[in-house]
């Protein structure tokens, strides 16, 4: 059995954003030589997120509208009591939360064995530091 692991690091300078890591996972699974396996990513940071989703820049406004509406930003410690211990993001924990820590996909010939429309996101929820994301490759 073969495996690579690999970690990437992102330091966004939004509080939100998304990423469209896709290419790189492909590259890291295809010199990983693994032909047929999966492969895990995983946010490595409570306030970051790793899924699946269409790569439209509208989808991803509403994400944002929709999880900003859910977890609004509010620094104070009136709204959340986790931000009473000094902190100012427990919104990007709730973010995090409602877009899942990681994603395993299939690998099939040497390939990413996505859908159509599926893509792999970096999501950021409490941005303007660097973050990593593992990536970890195993098959034959």
């Amino acid at each position: 059995m073969l495996s690579r692991t690999e970690y990437l690091t992102f330091n966004l300078p939004a509080r939100m954003a998304f990423e469209n890591i896709t290419p790189r996972i492909e590259t890291i699974v295809r010199e990983s030589g693994v032909q047929e396996g999966l492969v895990l990513c995983n946010a490595m940071h409570i306030t970051a997120s790793v899924f699946i989703n269409d790569d439209e820049p509208g989808l991803h406004d509403d994400y944002a509208r929709w999880l900003e509406a859910l977890a609004p930003f509010d620094a104070s410690p009136e709204r959340y009591a986790h931000n009473r211990t000094g902190e100012d993001n427990a919104d990007a924990h709730l973010k995090r939360q409602v877009m899942g820590r990681e994603v395993v996909v299939a690998i099939t010939a040497g390939r990413l064995d996505l859908g159509p429309w599926e893509q792999i996101f970096y999501g950021e929820f409490d941005g303007r530091r660097p973050k990593r994301v593992l990536v970890k490759v195993i098959g034959d």
